[in-house]
């Protein structure tokens, strides 16, 4: 009798392992550029395009979640006068574009909307997801399915997040609630080191259909920190769907010379197309290519490629006003190797190598952002002066070129290093980037949140224009 129990849990060990493998995105039968999820399918029935409001949720484990959810708290109290009602700010979100630790709170909401407010903090913000992570570790079971080659902990967590936090909610989910914020998962393209986004324009590319993809896997490749987790994978069936190429890829790759930047984005999107080339995509943590989001909303701003363009909607005078919240949640670089002569381990060199450029980079895109606003401001009113000239010295002459269209933009960027208080920034900015802190801290967060959205210039200003009072 032994001997058959032996053989019973061996074939129980060899099924399991066997059966052990990560989800397959689905193939897209046939390509269609006005379904699935793009921010066109998207109502804005109950915002107004005129003021557009974008929100860029940094990566940082649950230091960051907290921070962008205190951000939403904020909206949510704000009342604003506009186009002759009275709503709240949080109403008029029209966008957010998260990475790691910022993307479990962006994907809730645009889940439950209200509903994060009751329950979010139990469900993950409070609760010991770190804890929760390993104890599925020191399962047997899961010991057996970690032994094949195709199941991984990314998988063990994605599979946490589908069960406990999103519901085994998928994109279609959100298709089928069809209101904003569109939201914008961004994870990292590993071979490329470049942005990818869980939207179907993305995923047209590899003839996928984003439809039948949980959010729980889009939010656990957005923070599969490398050496931590291992990536997410995807399955590329391009050349399968009938996919269009859009127009303005073909003329990009024309434009090397005059457009580089437009023209590389060409390049990588084609890699994207030869299945045979890149039969599979492998992504890892958003915050590799891009830690405060804010690389996606920047391109549709100031360009009319792609199925999200502010700027084209600004050009239809469709958009009066860009309220854009950047929520910095990184923290201070860790430099105490350099306080010791022995060379640091490899996995020292690895965090850093994965975390400290990233910082520097968004620090850079950041400055980009800021300053294309102004210039975008500055553009306006000089274009103004030289009318007026014109009007005076040559009445009735007109400037080439048409109309520039006036934008009022209101950029806002928080993060602990705006603490007046040296003891409170200090505490906030060596926080550690986990998925568990303690229920005060994580209090204390929101709090440093609403003062500091309360103090910027950009609110302050956004609510003056309105005629609103917070």
């Amino acid at each position: 009798m032994k001997k058959h129990n032996n053989w019973f849990l061996l074939f129980i060990c060899l099924c399991c392992i066997g059966c052990a493998s990560y989800p397959t995105n689905s193939k897209l039968d046939h390509f269609d550029k006005s379904s699935g999820y793009r921010f066109q399918n998207l109502s804005s029935s109950d915002n107004t395009d005129s003021l557009f409001v974008i929100l860029a949720f940094s990566g940082g484990g649950t230091r960051a979640a907290a921070f962008s959810y205190g951000v939403l708290e904020k909206l949510r109290d704000t009342t604003i006068n506009w186009k002759g009602k009275s709503r709240r700010l949080l109403d008029e979100v029209d966008v957010i574009s998260a990475v790691s630790g910022g993307s479990f709170t962006a994907a809730y909401y645009a889940l439950y909307h209200d509903d994060i407010f009751k329950d979010y903090e139990s469900r993950f913000l409070k609760k010991n997801i770190k804890r929760e992570l390993k104890l599925l570790l020191f399962s047997p079971i899961n010991w057996l399915r970690l032994a094949s080659p195709t199941f991984d902990r990314i998988d063990l967590a994605t599979e946490y997040y589908d069960n406990h936090i999103f519901d085994h909610h998928t994109f279609i989910d959100l298709v089928s609630k069809g209101r904003r914020p569109y939201i914008l998962i961004n994870a990292t393209d590993m071979s490329q080191g470049s942005r990818f986004e869980f939207t179907q324009d993305q995923f047209d590319l590899i003839c996928s259909d984003l439809s039948a993809l949980p959010i729980a896997r889009s939010v656990a490749a957005s923070s599969a920190f490398p050496v931590l987790l291992s990536p997410i994978t995807l399955k590329n069936f391009a050349g399968g769907c009938s996919y269009q190429e859009p127009e303005w890829l073909e003329n990009a790759l024309l434009d090397r010379d005059v457009a580089a930047r437009r023209f590389n984005e060409a390049v990588l999107q084609r890699s994207y197309m030869d299945s045979n080339d890149r039969p599979y995509v492998h992504l890892i943590d958003g915050g590799i290519a891009d830690n405060i989001g804010l690389r996606g909303p920047l391109h549709a701003l100031l360009s009319l490629d792609g199925g999200l363009s502010i700027l084209r909607m600004i050009n239809m005078q469709k958009v009066e006003k860009v309220l854009i919240i950047i929520v910095n949640a990184r923290t201070n670089p860790d430099t105490t190797m350099d306080k010791c002569s022995i060379s640091p381990g490899l996995k020292d060199v690895l965090m850093n190598v994965a975390s400290v450029p990233m910082d520097n980079y968004s620090f850079d895109t950041i400055e980009l952002f800021v300053q294309s606003s102004k210039q975008w401001e500055k553009d306006y009113q000089a274009r103004k002066d030289c009318e007026h000239q014109l009007e005076t010295k040559c009445p009735g002459a007109e400037l080439p070129g048409g109309q520039l269209v006036k934008v009022d933009f209101y950029p806002i960027v928080i993060g602990f290093e705006s603490l007046d208080d040296v003891n409170e920034r200090e505490f906030f900015k060596n926080l550690p980037t986990s998925f568990n802190l303690p229920p005060e801290t994580i209090d204390r967060i929101r709090g440093i949140a609403h003062r500091l959205i309360s103090a910027s210039n950009g609110y302050q200003k956004l609510l003056r224009d309105l005629n609103s009072v917070p």
